[in-house]
């Protein structure tokens, strides 16, 4: 009984993992081109009593083990990196990623960042940087004297200004991808960090190579759907009450053994 009531406290531990993952998908629901994670979970460990396949002293042989598991545990926590719907602001510097890749942002320590969040604005010296004041990789300046700001599907930035009539290209935005977007480390502020399991960033130029295009005036939203994630949250909660109930069932089987020697 004992051995139940560590089995149920691994069920436990993990839905409330489980909780906590799902609350973090609700609290971004709109958070721009955010990415909803899934736990997973493995079966621990199993006591094995009897292996398949042993022969009885009848000479018979058992097809089925007998073996007892001891619980499960938090396997990992998937990023989905599925397209988020796509909204339109007509805003000039709002831009959205349609398919795979990254913008790059620069860190103020140097290292590269990457992102899917295109609210992109522009500082006092006419740099393309994000809503923190990171600046967008390769770096964009628009010219003071811009009248037309134009973002191409390619990625290339083009302006007009007052008494020309040509467009003239200032600048590129470049995506990055990954073999392996999955192992990207979530650091905050919409942005990740390239790590040993994601492989190298490849970077390349937008609607080229199996590279998304980009649309000027619009935003990739949240890929959050509040009423899966209800379901889901629903779920885990009963199954953590069951777990709990299975703790509750055990300690009373222990209090009636403890209570026969009376």
């Amino acid at each position: 009984m004992l051995r139940s009531l560590w089995t149920a406290a691994t069920g436990m531990a993990a839905q409330q993992t489980n909780i906590d993952v799902i609350s973090n998908n609700l609290s971004n629901v709109n958070t721009t081109a955010f990415k909803k994670s899934r736990a997973e979970f493995q079966d621990l460990l199993y006591q094995t009593i009897r292996p398949a396949g042993v022969t009885n002293n009848m000479g018979a042989q058992y097809p089925t083990p007998i073996e007892i598991g001891h619980g499960t545990r938090l396997a990992a926590t998937t990023k989905s990196f599925a397209q988020g719907e796509i909204v339109q602001t007509n805003n000039t510097f709002d831009v959205v990623i349609q398919g795979d890749g990254f913008f790059q942002v620069q860190l103020p320590n140097g290292e590269m960042a990457y992102t899917r969040d295109g609210s992109l604005k522009m500082d006092g010296s006419g740099n393309l940087v994000t809503s923190d004041g990171y600046f967008i990789e390769p770096q964009v300046t628009i010219p003071s004297e811009a009248t037309q700001i134009v973002i191409r599907e390619n990625g290339e930035i083009m302006v007009g200004v007052s008494g020309n009539n040509e467009l003239e290209m200032v600048g590129t935005l470049r995506l990055t991808r990954f073999a392996n977007p999955a192992g990207l480390e979530s650091i905050g502020k919409n942005l990740y960090r390239e790590t040993e399991a994601t492989g190298e960033p490849v970077e390349g130029t937008a609607g080229f190579d199996g590279y998304g295009t980009i649309g000027q005036g619009m935003l990739e939203s949240s890929n959050v759907k509040v009423v899966e994630e209800m379901i889901n949250l629903i779920a885990s909660q009963r199954a953590y009450e069951i777990n709990a109930k299975a703790i509750t069932s055990s300690d009373e089987m222990l209090k009636l053994a403890n209570d026969l020697k009376r």
